[in-house]
């Protein structure tokens, strides 16, 4: 404990190093105190009294010592924010006395350097985060997008992903945030598509026509998969835009169900057809042939294409679509055929971009389903397989003598 005139003495001192350890000193007094009235003003005029020291390491002692203490007088907190550098971002990043209104204004006429110190602020309200964006200085607009405890809100992440898309850094920030808008992950995906195209690497290892077909199928999961993530949070936006912008076809809605995103088949199909969600799950889990020709045929669709869906539809019942890479093969391989055999060799005009989409994933879905088959069967042989030989057994052939 330290007396009042030691305590007088070392703030009265020529050293500074005295004087800051005073500062220090009074800081920690007022906010433990706990005694009469005249006491605690006694020290906050102690407090006044330092901020007018001449020396930045005093006013730095004081700064430290109700930097993190929500206790700490605002008056004298709002005067070091306006003091020294290195005083003035150690408030602006650790008081928790300052509120937006305190912040909002000064953002706007901040360096770089304070404005980074606002940015690691331990709670950053949206307002506030808005405000830091709008100073458009990619480092800080990357740390606040990192940052994923702070909200940004839908309009301000569909906003950067629009605009800095084509970085891939930001990009990549923004496509790691759950709170993402659908909208805008779907087109941080195609951007992503479009780099990966025009990357040399990737160019270099692969032929056109295949890339074109892997960079497709890709681009189709993704955007049917953030499809099934917001039919499963309810959310009936994303389709609603997919359908305004013609989005929408029979590929997509066989992508859907063969990769197993059956929430998102039953939003495109409710949306077109424009029923109640849940009549729609109903018809698709249970519903007769006829009942789901019904549906398709309100969605607008052609009859080969909805004879198609509601064959898909009964395959899928007794399937496991979303998991089993030998079962989507299987399905796949069998509307093929019923197709070819349908129509026996001659796919109706209709039916091409179906047809040549269960092509390329019969392909697909056969080169997974026998790495899953070989993979298994490794697992559960116990002994070397030895091949059969088919040719005549080797001769020796004697030394003369």
């Amino acid at each position: 404990m330290v007396a009042y005139q030691e305590f007088v003495s070392l703030s009265q001192s020529l050293d500074s190093e005295e004087r800051g350890s005073a500062a220090h000193l009074s800081a920690l007094a007022y906010l433990k105190h706990v005694g009469p009235a005249d006491e605690q003003a006694a020290l906050y005029a102690a407090l006044i009294g330092f901020l007018d020291d001449p020396s930045v390491k005093v006013r730095a002692a004081l700064a430290y010592g109700l930097l993190h203490s929500t206790a700490a007088p605002r008056p004298i907190m709002l005067a070091l924010l306006h003091d020294s550098a290195v005083i003035a971002r150690a408030v602006l990043q650790y008081s928790p006395v300052l509120i937006d209104a305190d912040l909002i204004g000064l953002v706007k006429t901040l360096d770089i350097a304070m404005l980074l110190s606002v940015a690691q602020r331990t709670t950053l309200s949206p307002r506030l985060a808005a405000a830091l964006v709008a100073r458009q200085d990619r480092q800080l607009t990357l740390r606040l997008v990192r940052r994923h405890d702070v909200a940004l809100g839908d309009a301000l992440l569909a906003g950067l992903a629009q605009s800095h898309g084509g970085d891939p850094d930001m990009r990549g920030a923004l496509l790691g945030r759950r709170d993402l808008p659908a909208a805008a992950r779907l087109l941080l995906v195609q951007k992503v598509t479009e780099a990966l195209r025009e990357a040399r690497i990737v160019k270099g290892a692969l032929p056109a026509d295949r890339l074109g077909r892997i960079l497709r199928d890709s681009a189709d999961t993704a955007l049917s998969a953030i499809g099934e993530r917001e039919a499963s949070r309810f959310s009936p936006d994303y389709v609603s835009d997919l359908v305004l912008t013609d989005r929408i076809n029979t590929r997509v809605l066989l992508h859907a169900v063969v990769t197993g995103h059956v929430m998102f088949f039953a939003d495109c199909l409710a949306e077109l057809a424009q029923a109640p969600r849940a009549k729609v799950f109903a018809l698709l889990e249970s519903g007769s042939r006829s009942a789901l020709n019904a549906l398709l045929t309100r969605c607008g669709l052609g009859d080969g294409v909805r004879n198609l869906l509601a064959r898909l539809v009964m395959h899928a019942r007794a399937s496991d679509l979303a998991d089993d890479a030998a079962a989507r093969h299987y399905v796949v391989t069998a509307l093929t055929e019923e197709l070819i055999a349908e129509h026996d060799g001659v796919i109706p005009d209709e039916l091409e971009e179906a047809f040549a989409y269960l092509s390329e994933q019969n392909i697909l879905l056969a080169r997974k389903a026998a790495r899953g088959v070989m993979a298994a069967f490794a697992l559960e042989a116990v002994s070397p397989m030895a091949l059969p030989y088919d040719g005549e057994p080797e001769r020796l052939a004697l030394p003369a003598a």
